[in-house]
């Protein structure tokens, strides 16, 4: 990985350096605030190890602000010898990943650092599922198909969602029974053909392709395919 260090205290960034080397790593060091910032700003990081306070008129949270205003997210770990809560607060509300306090044994900033890294590269998850003009959006739970929105009761959003992560499979009563229902209710009835029912009514009606279709002896699909 390619890091950026800015620490002004000598010994520490001699040790840092030292550290971060033999672990394999590519370093760049900065001992001051603007030269911190001339770096961070222009150059690419897989993390930045920040020193809180700098000499001179920049300090660790000013570059930091500075980055995250311009959108840049590249990971940061915040090295500080304030302790305290409210310091850690006001560190990671600056826009710090993490904040480790001095002293520190290196083991655990390397530790740190690796896990930042692999937070970076994490793909996200998806947060919105599509199926032909059918959109649900799972943070904030709003349904739309055509641009239409769709109120839906919080089981029948429980069961779209599940329906459009098997988008195109056929869904068995077995199933919805398990992963919407927990068992809580006598299989036997027919509370599942009721609420896709309710469900298909709701993304269906007024449009010319149907999308939530029953499969005889097998369950349900939600598809685009006639």
């Amino acid at each position: 990985m390619k890091i950026l260090l800015v620490e002004d205290n000598e010994p520490v960034a001699h040790f840092l350096k030292k550290g971060l080397m033999e672990a394999g790593h590519a370093i760049d060091h900065a001992d001051n605030g603007q030269s911190g910032m001339q770096l961070a700003t222009h150059g690419t990081y897989d993390v930045i190890v920040m020193d809180r306070m700098l000499p001179g008129s920049i300090d660790g949270l000013d570059i930091i602000a500075s980055l995250r205003a311009s959108g840049n997210k590249v990971p940061i770990l915040i090295l500080s010898a304030l302790a305290s809560v409210d310091e850690r607060i006001r560190g990671l509300k600056a826009g710090g990943d993490d904040y480790l306090v001095k002293p520190f044994a290196l083991g655990e900033l390397l530790a740190r650092v690796d896990a930042l890294a692999r937070r970076a590269q994490e793909v996200p998850a998806d947060t919105t599922l599509t199926v032909d003009d059918l959109c649900v959006d799972l943070i904030s739970r709003k349904v739309t198909r055509a641009g239409r929105p769709i109120a839906l009761q919080p089981r029948e959003f429980k069961l779209l969602a599940y329906l459009m992560r098997h988008a195109d499979q056929v869904v068995t009563r077995t199933m919805l029974l398990e992963n919407i229902w927990d068992y809580q209710f006598d299989p036997q009835t027919n509370v599942i053909d009721v609420h896709v029912s309710k469900l298909r009514q709701k993304i269906d009606t007024g449009f010319t392709r149907s999308l939530l279709h029953t499969v005889r002896n097998a369950g349900y699909m939600l598809t685009a395919d006639d």
